[in-house]
């Protein structure tokens, strides 16, 4: 793996926008520093144009040189071309361009005040030229680490020039606004790999996070066997990364979880959590977390807990608090140089006033740190308010566990949209904000970009904008690059919770191409989508080819090739509906051939192995499905009753389940619902309708649920028709005598904190319905074949027949009862297409009608008055397999 420890986007796209002299943190500093300096400067001011960075430099080290400082600028000097660097320890080395790392001595001349009285991180960079014509760079730090984000921002601000670079002219002031900034390896499933976490802490001290938590939950020796002491190559791994993050001025905070089975009195147990901490000391980690999310705080582990502390949340609270008091006052007191102790609440997710809580307000230590979720475990947003609350309610520090983009809980789906629905007013209220990352750390650099930009400056934080470099720095600043980028993480954006709606982008397209197409302009709305289908199918190949990263394209790849193949298949949906007959035909098994393949791909990574990636789930597999359906009406296909939901899938726990007759399969949704959230059922065909029941919820989830909720029944799917409304887990209705419908859904009234689990929504159908065919013949299906997969509506299945046709052989469509034909089309799978004569019972006797040469067949009958239909294979040809037998009737009336 490749790894960079200067951001990408200083050598690409630096001093893409004009400096300007700007009041801190105003909207005209947030326009000023776009594509410039990320995150952006409290203070930063325009002095001059700057100068040419010579092929000698001095380079003058202050009192207390930092050694990683050094180690950045020398870098910027090397890839500005530099030539010789005259290094001093305070002197000055009398160079036409000189450098000041660490020191203010220079400042005076360039008439800049120094970084005293500047908070902790805190750095002054000024770029100018003094009275004699002498250019000087001076990057004065508060302390060792501001002096490192100094030397980090003037890697960004160094333009690549042809023949010579150049250093702007500047005078900045900066420092962070929140105290922790970064990410905290806190998921479940596959964890990351040592060389992942070696790069993920350069990328933090690069964009100026100085926070790294090691919590990885499928670590076992983190959790499960939090007592025993990590093997010897794994603690040399920790060593070797808690040196790697000191070298970045990134804190190592380990976390040790142990309340899967503590005994809070017990001695040994204590003591081995004290060891565990003092492994991670002498190598050099000195921050420390105790969570305790993810358990039963109910559930004793010992019988001496229970008699010493009872039952219920305050007795848990103050359990915990003792636990932490005795690590904070015996061990972090005891130690130099230690940062505040973390810990993870049981209850860490919303601000309700609970025995537990108070327990940890009036009992823990007032230094331990609290970590908090929000208000619910993934929340849309966070709020100041909502902070302040926390605060209260904890009555500690709080440090905001945001789980964004953390995708353990929706299994294969990368989340690749902008970080957004944070106040920055919250800064006021917490400590920090550190994002939980998907099991993809380069992937999750998206995402981390705007983290950093957020914690450090919230007050100018532009979630769009701060997106949008994210995309930039991953493409290296090109602009093609950029394009696909935006594209995948549009096929990207859903998670069911800061961004509900699935590839909004893609969704508009498609919504304007049926709006045109259903007004009858259906070359235009062909020719209007083709280019947004084709942006789809090429992104993957732009990203590969373009994306700076390797590792990106290594963890993405199952995605970005599942991406290919959908996209390939919505170009082959084009086919469809611009072509007819066996064209059409032809595209649409393509189109199937490409979503199996799709759906057939599996990430390596837990949990993302056990099921497909989703890409723009619900709107590109919908717009294919209503593709189908279009085709299938102008085949003459009536299609059998499915299920849709406007949610999504928890898994494979899909909408079919709930229509499959057995109550005991299930749909689950992978997330809460919104108001205008519904379940569908589709009967296929208007008919009419009479009891229905929509059974939700199960044992072990009751309240999974739309809790507010109306049944509705519809002909068309636009216009709507009340039946009942409900607020139960069970819901039935019977519909008036008369009514028809071809949709009944039930749509929520109002959202709620639970997903939707729906064990059965069963419809009524009372009317005649389809004509019903009975097929026979030979040769025999083979097996897991059946004779009725050719007349059952779904052209994805098919008779497939056991062996060659003989002499003879013939496959009988069988009618329940005579009916005016005007005519037959047989859908054959391509590659199998056994030629056929083409026949019709009538008056009891086999009439000829036509032939089948290929894949596509399709006869006028002339409205005879058929009994059977029946296909009579040539003997010795291919194995036929028959898609669907589609008999077209004569219209009523």
């Amino acid at each position: 793996m490749r790894r960079r420890s200067l951001p990408l986007l200083s050598v690409v796209i630096a001093l893409t926008v004009p400096l300007a002299v700007v009041a801190p943190n105003s909207a005209t500093a947030s326009t000023a520093h776009a594509g410039l300096v990320s995150p952006q400067p409290q203070e930063l001011t325009r002095r001059g144009d700057g100068f040419p960075i010579t092929p000698v430099v001095g380079l003058v080290r202050g009192k207390d040189p930092d050694a990683d400082s050094e180690r950045v600028v020398r870098q910027v000097l090397e890839r500005a071309g530099v030539k010789r660097v005259k290094t001093t320890d305070g002197a000055d080395p009398g160079t036409p361009t000189t450098f000041w790392l660490g020191t203010d001595t220079a400042l005076a001349s360039l008439r800049v005040a120094g970084s005293t009285g500047l908070p902790a991180e805190g750095y002054v960079l000024a770029a100018g030229q003094d009275r004699k014509g002498r250019s000087h760079v001076v990057l004065d730090g508060v302390d060792t680490d501001g002096t490192y984000y100094a030397a980090q921002t003037l890697a960004q601000l160094v333009q690549a020039r042809r023949g010579t670079d150049w250093m702007p002219g500047v005078a900045i002031r900066d420092w962070p606004t929140m105290r922790y900034r970064g990410s905290i390896e806190g998921f479940y499933g596959t964890p990351w790999s040592h060389a992942d976490r070696l790069d993920h802490v350069d990328y933090l001290g690069a964009h100026r996070m100085n926070t790294y938590e090691y919590a990885p939950k499928d670590d076992l020796y983190h959790r499960e066997k939090w007592r025993e002491p990590y093997p010897a190559d794994k603690l040399a791994q920790l060593g070797e990364l808690v040196s790697r993050s000191r070298q970045n001025k990134v804190d190592f905070t380990f976390a040790l979880s142990p309340g899967l089975d503590i005994c809070y009195t017990s001695e040994s147990d204590f003591q081995a959590l004290i060891a565990k901490f003092e492994a991670l000391y002498a190598l050099g980690a000195r921050a420390f977390n105790v969570p305790l999310d993810d358990i039963n705080y109910n559930v004793w582990h010992c019988d001496a807990d229970r008699a010493k502390y009872g039952t219920g949340g305050a007795a848990a609270g103050r359990a915990q608090s003792e636990l932490l008091n005795r690590v904070q006052r015996e061990w972090v007191e005891t130690k130099p140089g230690l940062a505040p102790l973390q810990m993870v609440p049981t209850e860490y997710y919303n601000v309700s006033e609970t025995p537990y809580k108070k327990a940890l307000r009036e009992l823990m230590d007032p230094d331990v740190v609290v970590h908090w979720t929000g208000v619910g475990v993934v929340p849309r947003t966070i709020t100041a308010a909502q902070a302040a609350q926390a605060k209260a309610v904890f009555g500690h520090d709080i440090l905001i566990w945001d789980n964004y983009p953390v995708n353990d809980y929706v299994a294969g789906r990368l989340l690749l949209a902008d970080y957004s629905g944070r106040e920055p007013a919250l800064a006021e209220h917490v400590a920090g904000v550190i994002s939980n990352p998907m099991n993809q750390a380069a992937v999750s650099k998206i995402a981390l970009y705007s983290f950093a930009e957020l914690g450090w400056n919230p007050a100018a934080y532009d979630e769009r904008a701060s997106w949008l470099r994210a995309l930039a720095e991953r493409a290296g600043g090109d602009r093609r690059t950029v394009e696909a980028l935006k594209v995948f993480a549009d096929l990207n954006t859903y998670d069911g919770t800061l961004h509900p709606e699935s590839a909004p982008e893609l969704q508009a397209a498609i919504d304007t191409f049926w709006q045109t197409w259903r007004a009858g302009d259906r070359a235009r709305a062909i020719a209007a989508l083709r280019p947004v289908v084709n942006a789809v199918a090429a992104a993957p190949a732009v990203i590969r080819a373009g994306v700076v990263d390797p590792a990106f394209v290594a963890e993405a790849e199952s995605w970005l090739k599942a991406t290919e193949l959908w996209g390939q298949a919505m170009q082959r949906g084009l086919a469809v509906l611009a072509g007819d007959g066996a064209s059409a035909w032809t595209a649409r098994q393509q189109l199937t051939a490409l979503v199996t393949q799709a759906k057939a791909i599996r990430d390596s990574r837990l949990p993302h192995s056990g099921t497909y990636p989703r890409i723009g789930e619900r709107v590109v597999d919908q717009w294919l499905a209503e593709v189908g359906r279009v085709h299938d009406g102008s085949l003459g296909v009536v299609p059998r009753r499915g299920a849709t939901t406007s949610m999504g899938t928890y898994q494979d726990y899909v909408p079919a389940r709930m229509i499959d007759g057995d109550p005991n399969t299930f749909f689950w949704s992978n997330g809460s619902p919104d108001v205008g959230s519904e379940i569908r059922v589709d009967l296929g065909e208007s008919t009419e309708i009479g009891d229905i029941a929509v059974l939700m919820g199960k044992a072990s989830s009751p309240n999974d649920y739309i809790h507010s909720g109306v049944l509705e029944h519809s002909v068309d799917g636009s216009q709507w028709t009340e039946l009942t409304r409900a607020t139960t887990a069970e819901v039935r209705a019977k519909a008036p005598a008369g009514t028809k419908a071809r949709y009944v859904r039930y749509r929520a009234l109002a959202g709620s904190d639970f997903w939707v689990v729906v064990r059965e929504f069963s419809v009524q159908a009372l009317g005649p319905g389809r004509t019903e065919l009975t097929v026979t013949g030979t040769p025999a299906p083979a097996s897991g074949s059946s004779y009725g997969a050719a007349v059952d509506g779904d052209v994805e299945t098919a008779y497939v027949a056991g062996g060659v046709p003989a002499a003879g052989d013939s496959l009988v469509a069988t009618l329940a009862a005579p009916r005016e034909l005007a005519g037959i089309t047989v859908l054959q799978r391509t590659g199998a297409a056994a030629p056929a004569g083409i026949e019709v019972l009538v008056g009891g006797s086999w009439r000829s009608v036509g032939q089948v040469a290929g894949s596509f067949a399709s006869v006028d009958t002339q409205g005879v008055r058929a009994e059977a239909i029946r296909l009579v294979w040539k003997g010795g040809s291919v194995a036929p397999r028959v898609a669907e037998l589609v008999p077209r009737w004569v219209a009523a009336g």
